[in-house]
């Protein structure tokens, strides 16, 4: 069992403090409410696309980016080191963020509360859903998710990490 003041590590197969659980979650939960925008377009996915690649590049991860509307990619990239697998992880965990409309994390962190699994709840289909991190919609202020920002290629921890980065630095340049 991992210490009581460790950080939850999603990807840790043991048993885990459940507070450390509980405080991934309130930082998550608290990034959804930090990371709302005026408006999204084309225009800007290629532009946050671009922000991941140049984060990517700059630190030589083996990522793969894409950001999309719904089935309607807007933005797809795949650095050195990001394999074809990559693309599976991307379209899965994107798919769980438009879904639960919430970051793929997440859906993964609540469902970990009492010891559970996203992938115990039989109308979870691992085939089509990844409850990992990496994926985070796109909120319009006043009117929801519009799109996913999506990373595959690091420990889930990491992408997601990576995404809010990413996000954190287009709502400062987006004044």
């Amino acid at each position: 069992m991992k210490p009581e003041n460790t950080p939850f590590d999603p990807d840790h197969p043991g048993v885990q403090s459940e507070a450390a659980l509980n405080s991934l979650i309130r930082r998550v939960e608290a990034e959804i409410a930090e990371l709302h925008f005026e408006s999204f377009s084309n225009n800007e996915a290629i532009s946050l696309g671009m922000r991941l690649v140049e984060l990517g590049t700059d630190s030589a991860l083996p990522i793969a980016v894409d950001i999309r509307r719904s089935d309607h990619v807007l933005f797809h990239a795949a650095l050195d080191g990001a394999t074809p697998d990559n693309d599976l992880w991307l379209r899965a965990k994107s798919r769980t963020a438009a879904r639960y409309a919430i970051p793929s994390l997440l859906v993964g962190l609540r469902a970990r509360r009492g010891g559970g699994r996203a992938e115990d709840n039989p109308l979870f289909d691992t085939a089509i859903y990844a409850a990992h991190g990496g994926s985070f919609p796109f909120y319009i202020r006043g009117a929801g998710p519009v799109a996913t920002v999506t990373v595959s290629g690091l420990p889930q921890l990491q992408d997601h990490n990576l995404v809010v980065e990413a996000l954190r630095l287009h709502k400062l340049a987006a004044g």
